[in-house]
């Protein structure tokens, strides 16, 4: 009966590892399919490809995080799979703001410019604005 038990936590665990590699196949391509349709830019596919090669390298070794473990002297390895997770997520999250705070700069500075461009260039604020509202049309119909 122990054999049975031990056989059949050793399919799951095979299994397991199985479907991670696969996830981490399915991964890699999606993110391939989104840089190359142009939805994601390839500095941020190249962290995204990172990741889904991780996946495919712990389905294929899956030994591989306790010894990395066993190396660093962390008692409970897979804890060390999720504080490097967490860190990358983190670090991930501080570059986006960083962006997106580059991003608002730039725009407020754009928005500064045009202001100071409307009276010399004899444009009224209502006209800007109905210009504005009809190139957002013009992006929603295409």
């Amino acid at each position: 009966m122990h054999g049975a038990l031990e056989d059949q936590a050793s399919a799951t665990v095979k299994d397991f590892h199985l479907l991670m590699g696969t996830l981490g196949v399915g991964l890699g391509v999606a993110i391939l399919l989104l840089v190359r349709r142009d939805h994601l830019y390839i500095r941020h596919g190249v962290f995204w490809m990172a990741v889904a090669i991780v996946s495919v390298v712990l389905g294929v070794w899956p030994n591989l995080v306790d010894r990395i473990g066993q190396v660093t002297g962390v008692a409970y390895p897979p804890a060390l799979l999720f504080l490097l997770a967490i860190m990358m997520l983190i670090i991930r999250a501080v570059i986006a703001d960083i962006a997106f705070t580059r991003l608002r700069r730039e725009v407020r500075i754009l928005n500064q410019k045009i202001a100071l461009m409307e009276p010399e260039a004899g444009i009224r604020k209502t006209d800007t604005a109905s210009a504005l509202e009809q190139d957002r049309k013009a992006d929603v119909e295409s």
